[in-house]
């Protein structure tokens, strides 16, 4: 066990050629490392209060069911706000490359502290468990299953752990990168189910939470270390090794590593089995909860450096090693959060302060409003950044106006030919004349060119004997033949509308998280892979090319409803549906469904679901026409 604290330049790592400068206009201090999703700096609010920026992989912001689950996983962990997690404070989904910012935690990762100083004491543990337990069950809340739960993603803050990064390993299950063999998550760490591709719960979550109490107390992982496939072989279908387990922490690793994911303690149950192993005491969390190793780790941390200090206005930024005298000094992003999530409790003021924002250009900018005097002409020097200080590619593709900056002028034609009133109304006279003579010559010929296809069709249809549009045949000699009409009777018309399809209902039909439905499939129900034009994005319900409306109270739940009305989407929030929600999905094969949500998860469910019963017309829209 070393004493022996880190070296600081190991915990900040200075930025190389590659790692940018700024991301949404943050400005960078240090690495504070890289993993399977991509890298993680250290960067600053305007307040000062710390941030670690994750920045994903090119390659996963390539795939496009990456960025849409992404997207979907960020919104829902901006609503989790737990006392034992690092709440997720900004992030830019759309961008060229995604990422999200977090607050930093300043210490070590359980990983890193076990590598360095051994397994934690007992103790320790159990503080350790509680915490993160309760941290799952806010996150559970949120509808996240995290899916990767392990000793990197748990940080040892001074007051308690903190765990990070849920939700983002599902964002990456939907990647071509997945189905080309790379595995998202730590198959050391992973459960059953999901070792064997079966759908993952928030059970788990906690096989995972066993495993990590078993690495904190030991040093070593419960199914042991090696080649991915043997270990996972050895979690589905072997028992873990608990020879290093101390005995007051058996029973919580024990039931946490159930092989069946309904014989796992409930969250609950968790934190009283921590309580019981403390001999039946509250657990307090004390300053020194953490061995004094581990606390030192966390001292050099929270000295994070400040990221370098911007040249005040008017002073160019000394040139790079690389950059000739010519170069252009890029201008620096403005501070302006993407996607501000409500702050945690305690994180900062709700509200911004005064002079705050994006409607507050950054020094040297220039003012959003131009000096008096100076009109839609050209800018006064220093109003705004020059063409040079863009750099190459600024344009319609890069960087936008300043908000709030005013627009620039026009470019102006230049001289036009003066013409006297009296040739302008003259002219003007003309052109109306000639464009009335056009209309009447036109007239003319359509008139002559219709009289003579009235003329022709009679002619066709004396002597043809062709078939009619209602399907007789004329007669060639103009008889009539029997009762001489000219056409068969009792023949229905193209034009007849084709009754609707039969109804099939399916009662009760439970879609769970990330499960999706296909309406082709008799008898509907939940599938996790394979085609699906409804899926349930645990925020709420998404399509897939399909139409999704949902409909008023006042509307009646019939097929001709969810045919007429247009108000399409193709995503509903959750927090828009209740029981008794109405929906129409309309599919791109003309399939019709109206969805009557019927039942919602309770509480000690252990999955979350939507419950609803299905009334389904297959081929009720004529989709032959685009």
């Amino acid at each position: 066990m070393s004493d022996q604290q880190p070296d600081r330049a190991k915990v900040f790592k200075p930025l190389d050629g590659d790692d940018p400068g700024h991301v949404g206009g943050y400005r960078l201090a240090a690495k504070l490392g890289a993993g399977g999703m991509g890298k993680v700096y250290l960067s600053y609010t305007p307040g000062g209060r710390a941030l670690a920026i994750k920045v994903i992989r090119p390659d996963f912001a390539e795939d496009a069911e990456f960025r849409r689950r992404f997207a979907q996983e960020v919104k829902s962990a901006q609503r989790v706000q737990g006392l034992f997690t690092a709440p997720v404070i900004d992030a830019d989904t759309d961008g060229a490359q995604p990422w999200l910012a977090t607050a930093y935690v300043p210490g070590p990762s359980l990983a890193e502290a076990v590598q360095e100083h051994g397994a934690l004491p007992v103790d320790a543990v159990l503080l350790l468990v509680a915490g993160v337990a309760e941290a799952l069950h806010v996150i559970h809340g949120a509808k996240i299953v995290h899916r990767d739960l392990k000793p990197s993603n748990v940080l040892l803050a001074a007051d308690g752990p903190r765990v990070i990064d849920f939700g983002i390993a599902h964002a990456a299950d939907a990647t071509s990168l997945t189905g080309s063999g790379v595995t998202i998550g730590t198959p050391s760490f992973m459960a059953p189910e999901q070792a064997a591709g079966r759908p993952v719960t928030a059970a788990t979550d906690i096989f995972a939470l066993g495993q990590v109490a078993a690495y904190a107390s030991t040093g070593s992982p419960a199914f042991g270390e090696g080649t991915s496939h043997g270990v996972l072989y050895r979690i589905v279908h072997e028992e873990p090794d608990l020879t290093g387990v101390p005995e007051r922490l058996t029973e919580l690793v024990t039931r946490c590593l159930a092989k069946d994911p309904e014989a796992r303690p409930s969250i609950p149950e968790i934190i009283a089995i921590c309580q019981a192993a403390n001999d039946g005491t509250v657990l307090r969390r004390p300053e020194d909860w953490l061995p004094g190793s581990v606390a030192a780790d966390i001292t050099v941390r929270a000295a994070a450096p400040a990221p370098a200090p911007t040249p005040p206005p008017g002073v160019a930024a000394a040139p790079t090693a690389t950059a000739g005298p010519s170069a252009p000094a890029a201008p620096h992003p403005a501070y302006s959060p993407t996607q501000r999530a409500t702050p945690a409790p305690g994180f900062g003021p709700a509200t911004p302060p005064p002079g705050y924002g994006p409607r507050t250009p950054p020094p040297g900018y220039g003012p959003a409003t131009p000096p008096p005097g100076h009109g839609p002409g050209t800018p006064p020097p220093g109003y705004g950044p020059t063409a040079a200080q863009h750099g190459p590619g600024y344009g319609p593709t890069g960087p936008q106006p300043y908000p709030g900056a005013r627009p620039q002028p026009q470019p102006y034609p230049g001289p036009q030919p003066y013409v006297p009133p009296g040739q302008k109304k003259a002219s003007s006279t003309k052109r109306v004349l000639g464009v009335v003579a056009g209309v009447f010559v036109a007239l003319i010929v359509i008139g002559a060119i219709s009289s003579a296809l009235e003329d022709d069709k009679g002619t066709s249809k004396a002597g043809s004997g062709t078939s009619d549009r209602a399907g007789g045949t004329a007669d060639p000699g103009g008889s009539g033949g029997s009762g001489g009409s000219g056409g068969s009777k009792g023949t229905p018309s193209d034009t007849a509308p084709a009754p609707d399809p039969k109804a099939v209902s399916y009662k009760s039909v439970n879609l769970a998280s990330y499960f999706k439905l296909s309406l082709s499939d008799d008898p509907v129900r939940p599938k996790e892979s394979g085609d699906g034009e409804l899926t349930n994005v645990g925020g709420g319900l998404m399509t897939n090319g399909a139409q999704l409306v949902l409909l008023k109270g006042s509307q009646p739940g019939t097929l001709e409803t969810c045919r007429t009305d247009t108000r399409y989407t193709t995503y509903v929030e959750q927090e828009k549906l209740s029981r008794d929600s109405r929906l129409c999905l309309l599919t791109d094969a003309g399939d019709v469904a109206l969805i009557k949500l019927v039942g919602f998860p309770d509480e000690s469910d252990a999955s979350s679901y939507l419950s609803m019963d299905l009334t389904v017309w297959r081929h009720a829209m004529d989709v032959s026409e685009d």
